[in-house]
């Protein structure tokens, strides 16, 4: 065989034929070194002694080489016993080192877990205090996880986007002020549902195409519900330059409006006072008293820009030049007295009500 083997516990392993060797070689000269020594005692007790029959002469030789053997023996397993001790030093060494470093990182990853639970309990606590629906801010982060869990690479990266974007708007609207491009739509429609006593808009040159588009149906009718339902005052102004461009389609715009309920009007700039004139073209509604929408057009004067504005001061300053623009525009011939007292009107149905 080239080499013994041993059971260990990762199974069997073999022993190398070079450390047998080693070790049958050492032990070999450490005989022979024992068996010299003994001779040599024999030796020189012959020399000192004449009688050669003595056993003593042996039994000294016997012992002396047996007693080098056994020095040598101990020898050996001194060394050997010295590097098992310094061994195993240096596996507990390495070990209690091993030991303090897995204290260390499990105490940071204790410390992170419960900084982590801090922070979602602050927020959730900050959520629950708060004026808004914490049911809903919960809907949304258990549907979050759910596409998460789910949802494919493209559902997961439009969700990571929406969020962003949903995100953005929240710390805008903390700060004050929110805008996106384009003409926003949606956010027209979800502040028509939410007010509660005021609509007060502008509506310039900008704005319509606006009126023939499905976005627009759908505004008229948050329009009538918070009027019907919550008893809004919703006013328009329709700003033109010119009396020439009070034409016939616009006319029967505002006729339409009336129909949801509206209290519109039409404004001529050329014809009002210097203090009811706004040199500026961007269209604003102002909800409630207390946000102010706006879009800002570009060069084409097509909306390039929707921004809410929740400072006080602006909303104020818009509130006021609405106030002074409604006072100094009289309403239209055609428009039904049964609605200026507020009263309901039965008209036939408008193709902009249907679904």
């Amino acid at each position: 065989m080239n080499g013994a083997t041993t059971t260990g516990a990762g199974g069997l392993r073999s022993v190398p034929q070079q450390g047998q060797d080693q070790r049958r070689s050492r032990l070999f000269l450490k005989t022979l070194f024992a068996i010299l020594a003994g001779g040599a005692a024999f030796l020189v007790t012959t020399v000192l002694n004449e009688n050669d029959g003595d056993l003593w002469q042996w039994t000294l030789s016997i012992v002396l080489g047996c007693a080098t053997l056994i020095v040598q023996l101990l020898v050996d397993f001194g060394e050997r016993l010295e590097a098992v001790q310094e061994s195993q030093k240096r596996r507990i060494r390495d070990m209690r080192d091993s030991l303090s470093a897995h204290h260390v990182e499990m105490r940071a990853a204790v410390d992170e877990s419960f900084a982590k639970i801090n922070a979602a309990t602050e927020l959730y606590s900050k959520v629950d205090g708060s004026v808004l629906r914490s049911d809903e801010v919960t809907r949304l982060v258990l549907g979050y996880t759910k596409v998460g869990e789910k949802g494919s690479d493209i559902v997961k990266a439009f969700a990571e986007e929406e969020l962003g974007r949903l995100a953005l708007l929240m710390e805008n609207l903390g700060n004050g002020t929110a805008d996106c491009p384009g003409e926003n739509h949606e956010w027209l429609i979800d502040l028509t549902k939410c007010v509660k006593r005021t609509l007060y808009a502008t509506s310039t040159s900008v704005d319509r195409d606006f009126w023939s588009s499905e976005p627009a149906r759908r505004y008229l009718v948050a329009q009538e519900t918070a009027i019907k339902t919550r008893r809004v005052q919703v006013r328009r102004v329709f700003l033109v330059d010119e009396e020439a461009e009070v034409t016939g389609s616009l006319r029967q715009l505002c006729e339409r409006h009336r129909k949801f309920g509206i209290d519109a009007r039409i404004a001529v700039r050329a014809q009002l006072e210097p203090t009811a004139q706004m040199n500026s073209l961007n269209d604003f509604i102002v909800f409630d008293g207390e946000l102010c929408y706006e879009t800002e057009p570009d060069i084409r004067v097509m909306p390039a820009r929707t921004t809410l504005k929740l400072n006080r001061e602006h909303v104020e300053e818009r509130v006021n030049r609405f106030d002074v623009l409604w006072e100094a525009t009289e309403p239209t011939p055609d428009r039904d007295p049964e609605a200026d007292r507020g009263g309901t009107v039965t008209r036939p149905a408008d193709p902009l009500r249907q679904p």
